[in-house]
């Protein structure tokens, strides 16, 4: 059975002060036991938050980026070695922002994974069309080049251990939001394409995520969709009431 997960994505917010306020307001919520609770905060937060949230169960942090490179002259970068070094688990890959802002490349985006991999982080891989793309009905080609070009050199085993992100990035930061329909159609199209690739255990036991302004009023329904695993939060994930909601979205029972 696929894993449930809400991951949050902080991005460029929140001082260390703030940051740590957030978590542990987070934890002293009470949040579902039956889901995996990401948080991708700033790198400076990651070693509070590792301490913070490793005495309660199903919590843990992730990267929200990390190098191409192994380690070398590279100021200002940070190497999947350096972070699994905190104790975080996951890292973001691939995030529409990183690929318009930063331009990353699907060769840039293939070193990060195997970086990721080597060194026993779990990728989420963040995947999507634009507005335009979407418009010209290119959508599923899209996403099935991204998929091609940086994940299909692994192996099963290194396969198995990814999360994909579905990221329409129409909708992030806009205040559209995909319909149920139109999200359960993609994570269908991408599950029923990693099937090709890599058969049906793989694909049926890969948790796809909902990455586009999914907040507390949408979550319940998106996440009532067949191949809708959870999500991964942006704005929504600043707020712990807000982050909270959305974990308890799924028809489960928060931790008593």
């Amino acid at each position: 059975m696929r894993r449930k997960i809400v991951a949050g994505n902080w991005k460029m917010n929140k001082t260390l002060a703030e940051g740590m306020e957030l978590i542990s307001e987070i934890a002293a919520s009470p949040a579902s036991s039956e889901v995996l609770k990401i948080i991708a905060c700033p790198f400076i937060h990651i070693p509070g938050a590792v301490q913070e949230l490793k005495a309660l169960h199903g919590f843990a942090i992730a990267a929200q980026n990390c190098s191409e490179h192994a380690s070398g002259a590279y100021t200002g970068e940070i190497s999947a070695a350096m972070i699994a070094s905190t104790g975080a688990t996951h890292v973001i890959i691939g995030h529409s922002e990183r690929r318009q802002y930063f331009n990353e490349t699907a060769a840039v985006l293939t070193q990060k994974v195997n970086h990721a991999l080597a060194n026993n982080l779990v990728p989420i891989f963040c995947i999507g069309e634009n507005q335009e793309e979407r418009n010209s009905n290119q959508h599923l080609e899209v996403v099935k080049k991204q998929l091609k070009e940086t994940l299909y050199h692994l192996a099963p085993a290194d396969f198995s251990r990814l999360i994909i992100a579905y990221e329409p990035i129409w909708a992030i930061g806009t205040g559209l939001t995909a319909t149920s329909h139109q999200a359960q159609g993609m994570h269908n199209f991408i599950r029923s394409e990693i099937n090709k690739k890599y058969g049906k255990e793989i694909s049926e036991n890969t948790s796809v995520l909902y990455g586009g302004s999914c907040n507390a009023e949408n979550a319940k329904e998106l996440f009532s969709c067949m191949d809708v695993d959870g999500g991964l939060v942006g704005g929504a994930s600043l707020k712990a009431t807000d982050f909270i909601n959305i974990i308890n979205s799924f028809t489960v029972s928060p931790t008593e």
